[in-house]
């Protein structure tokens, strides 16, 4: 299995750069294990297109690959620019509702739902904070501003009303389109952008409930008021995504590493997987090594407990989408040779020992949150530990018993088995798991034999290893782990 020392997880976007078969195959080859889609750009024929050939790429390379389609929000931008537009300091500039087609003096903002928002003196940044205006006065269709940091702006590039309030639903026309077409092409994860509350979550889900799916759902958390509502949101979400892009517009560039932090330490607390994203490596989007700083900031992201990491422009619009993806890897492998495993597991057990055999029971046994699933999983890292198993063979239908298992980060791999295909992609993206598909199996000691068989199979352990089996029992009901056994393989 390629790559298969790499525990963190490798997204990558796909664009112009990386629609091409060779590239692809060679990105496959570098290590993605999620390709993303974002709906923000192209249309449905070439998103098409790509599924297909990432698919039949990850079969051809027997590799697992999932696919994650990424819904464009409630984004705003201006409209198509058909010449090179720059703006320059102190000049004045309007965003018009009406259809022009772009120069250095106005640009067509296609909202017009918002002007009424608008008053003199807000802030409005554009292309993720690079570019600055001041607004002097609206009429019904134009905002007109004065530049206040100018530079080149291109089609389509993002537009933040600072201090706005703006009533936008969660899900636009666009979106509601957008997941059709998704669902029609059976992605394995669907990302929500600009997830304000928990209600936004769910207005997804009752979408995806409607037509009979329950694609897992990503919730991009680049609004201050989805990171003071995190909890909530990520008690129906199944992952969520660092964005930074619009995040670091939102908020203060030197607060967007706290909130980094706290987000994938929450989301490795209930054991869904977090993305961290944008500007990771964008240096190479033009040059064929990163700076330091970036690779400092891909090692941190892992570091901190990110399942994933992800590649943008990198691989979508860059130079060098190949080189990009081989980056990541090599800074995965390197950072994870010190990376502290079993760091939950070590500091759990050793705080619960120093505390009074009452308090003990209580924190360990007693606490709401701490179910039989809790248990089984943490025990078994500790086992796996102990023992010094090469492997923990989990055996899943829905994914739950590896993802929790994955939360406690063991050093000892996760070698994931499922006869659903459904599952064995979504793995793909949750932080140390090997998914292999398997067939079906109708009782425990069959379960048993099969996953051992095919860890064996892919030469993940060898006669005479220990292995740690964790399961839920009766086999088929998802959400449920309870059985674990020790396994000397023979």
């Amino acid at each position: 299995m390629r790559n298969r020392m790499r525990r963190t997880k490798i997204v990558c976007t796909l664009g112009p750069a990386s629609q091409s078969e060779e590239t692809l195959r060679e990105m496959v080859r570098a290590g993605m294990d999620v390709a993303r889609i974002n709906f923000s750009h192209g249309d449905h024929e070439t998103h098409a297109r790509n599924i297909a050939l990432v698919r039949r790429l990850a079969q051809e390379e027997g590799q697992v690959l999932a696919v994650m389609g990424d819904l464009q929000g409630p984004k705003l931008r201006v409209g198509e620019i058909a010449a090179q537009v720059t703006l320059r300091e102190d000049e004045d500039f309007n965003l018009t509702t009406r259809p022009v087609p772009g120069d250095d003096r106005e640009v067509n903002f296609p909202h017009p739902e918002v002007i009424g928002d608008v008053r003199p003196g807000d802030r409005i940044l554009l292309d993720d904070g690079l570019l600055e205006l001041e607004v002097l006065e609206t009429t019904p269709t134009d905002i007109h501003c004065r530049v206040v940091t100018g530079g080149p702006l291109k089609s389509h590039k993002g537009v933040s009303l600072l201090g706005v309030s703006l009533n936008l639903p969660s899900l636009t026309e666009k979106d509601r389109e957008d997941a059709a077409f998704a669902i029609q092409q059976k992605v394995d994860y669907l990302a929500l952008s600009f997830v304000r509350r928990a209600e936004d979550v769910s207005q997804l889900r009752d979408l995806l409930e409607q037509n009979q799916t329950s694609i897992p759902i990503i919730a991009k958390i680049e609004k201050r008021e989805a990171v003071e509502a995190f909890e909530e949101i990520m008690e129906i979400s199944d992952g969520a995504m660092v964005a930074r892009g619009d995040l670091g517009v939102e908020a203060p560039a030197e607060e967007v590493p706290i909130y980094q932090k706290r987000i994938i330490r929450l989301a490795n607390e209930v054991g869904k997987p977090v993305i961290t994203a944008t500007q990771m490596l964008s240096s190479m989007m033009d040059n064929p090594r990163p700076t330091r700083a970036e690779a400092s900031d891909v090692a941190n992201a892992i570091l901190d407990g990110t399942d994933a990491i992800m590649l943008s422009g990198e691989t979508a619009v860059g130079k060098y989408p190949v080189e990009a993806v081989r980056m990541m890897t090599k800074i995965a492998l390197t950072t994870e040779r010190n990376l502290p495993f079993d760091r939950f597991i070590l500091s759990k057990v050793e705080g619960l020992r120093t505390l009074p055999y009452q308090e003990w029971v209580h924190e360990a046994v007693l606490e709401p949150s701490f179910t039989p699933t809790d248990a089984i999983s943490q025990a078994t890292c500790e086992i796996a530990l102990e023992l010094s198993a090469k492997a923990i063979i989990s055996s899943t239908m829905s994914g739950y018993t590896a993802r929790m298992v994955a939360k406690h980060r063991p050093a000892t791999p996760i070698v994931a088995v499922t006869p659903s295909l459904e599952t064995q992609r979504r793995l793909a993206l949750v932080w140390g798991v090997y998914p292999l598909l398997v067939s079906e199996f109708a009782h425990t000691d069959q379960m048993i034999e099969t996953a051992v068989q095919a860890a064996l199979d892919e030469g993940l352990i060898e006669k005479g290893d220990i292995a740690v089996i964790t399961a839920g029992v009766p086999l088929g009901g998802p959400g449920r782990t309870n059985m674990l056994k020790v396994h000397l393989v023979e």
